[in-house]
């Protein structure tokens, strides 16, 4: 397995701190955002005793509050179609596992999230990807770019929608066409759609659990991670209509026995929140991405932005041949005013490492003020190192 773009570099950050340098982190999607205040006083207000372990799928009360969260976006779940995993993670590691044998393959677009390349191969699975170009925007490929890739092997497509890393909206027309192709070929679409409330043009979200049609080839992949601001919580779940499928992951949620118990207790309180906190955070990450792209198109003219629709996340292609070493460079050996920047490298994000070499992925989850900071940091950074 390879190490993740997102925390390889992590070695060098923490030597550059001992070493009294500040270091503004773009490399993770953690939000600066406080989360909710009743999920907070949850935590620090309770009359526990102990931390029981709870149901394998998750308690009826959380699974129901997350079915009222998704009727409002209109998606009609009973409890019996969702299973609570410990965050999103632990959910396609199960789906890799129920759904593939050895040597089986799942299609992705990529750039992804590096993530989903350790967790394939974690459970002996063989990625496919299929390449979206950083000078289309990111935009998904044709439905027959997908079904060009289908062989026997073939057990799943999986998407990220809104896309880590591109920020890419894939939109009704072509969910519904990769749903009609999964059930053509009898296989899965899975789409994780943690950062369904992130999109910043006002085009609505749409999911692949919106029609009951595609009940026996559809799996949707959720987590209260990033929506408010509880990444620690390690809560997500897996939602589909298919009981055969489902009634596979329940075995595998009870080997790990339960999701963590104060943790549900939490994201319980943050989903039960009044709907103006995630509101007013989508529009704090709308006015950081709008800053990100124009200070690095004004700061940085030579590089290129892909101006992200969705998601925290913004790919840029920065004047160099070599993002990793710039970023370990940046870590190791430049600070401007005892600051330094930590990025994510774009090739990360590819399951062949030799795409993205340019690219860097920047996670706009900074205030404002420090996301400017950091560009001007990127662009002194860049000066020094092209003219060593």
């Amino acid at each position: 397995m390879d190490s993740s773009p997102i925390r390889k570099l992590v070695g060098y950050a923490l030597d550059a701190k001992a070493r009294g340098i500040e270091v503004l982190h773009l490399n993770i999607g953690q939000p600066d955002i406080a989360a909710p205040v009743e999920a907070m006083e949850k935590v620090a207000n309770n009359n526990l005793k102990m931390l029981p372990y709870g149901q394998s799928e998750g308690t009826e009360q959380y699974r129901r509050t997350l079915c009222d969260y998704y009727s409002l976006h209109q998606i009609e779940l009973s409890t019996k179609d969702i299973i609570v995993t410990t965050g999103s993670s632990e959910a396609l590691v199960f789906c890799f596992n129920v759904i593939c044998n050895p040597n089986d393959q799942i299609i992705i677009p990529e750039p992804f999230y590096a993530n989903y390349n350790g967790f394939a191969r974690s459970c002996d699975v063989d990625v496919v990807p299929i390449v979206a170009k950083f000078k289309d925007d990111f935009k998904l490929l044709p439905i027959r770019a997908f079904e060009e890739k289908i062989t026997e092997r073939t057990k799943a497509i999986v998407l990220c929608n809104p896309n880590n890393p591109t920020g890419y909206v894939c939109g009704k027309k072509h969910i519904i066409g990769l749903c009609e192709l999964a059930v053509k070929h009898d296989i899965f679409l899975i789409v994780d759609e943690v950062y369904r409330e992130f999109i910043y043009d006002g085009s609505p979200h749409y999911s692949v659990m919106a029609s009951n049609k595609y009940r026996n080839h559809t799996i949707m992949i959720d987590s209260v991670s990033k929506r408010y601001s509880l990444c620690g919580a390690r809560v997500g779940c897996i939602v589909s209509r298919n009981h055969e499928f489902l009634s596979q992951i329940l075995k595998f949620a009870q080997l790990r026995l339960s999701p963590p118990t104060l943790a549900l207790i939490a994201s319980h309180a943050a989903i039960k929140s009044p709907k103006i906190y995630i509101q007013q955070a989508v529009e704090e990450y709308r006015l950081r991405k709008e800053l990100l792209v124009e200070c690095l198109r004004t700061t940085i003219p030579e590089a290129r932005v892909v101006s992200p629709q969705g998601a925290l996340f913004c790919m840029a292609e920065l004047p160099l041949e070599d993002a990793e070493d710039f970023s370990r460079y940046l870590l190791t050996s430049f600070s401007d005013n005892n600051q330094t920047v930590m990025l994510a490298p774009g090739s990360g994000f590819y399951s062949d490492h030799s795409l993205g070499k340019k690219q860097i992925r920047i996670a706009f989850v900074l205030d404002r003020k420090k996301l400017k900071r950091a560009v001007e940091i990127i662009a002194k950074g860049l000066e020094v190192y092209n003219n060593q």
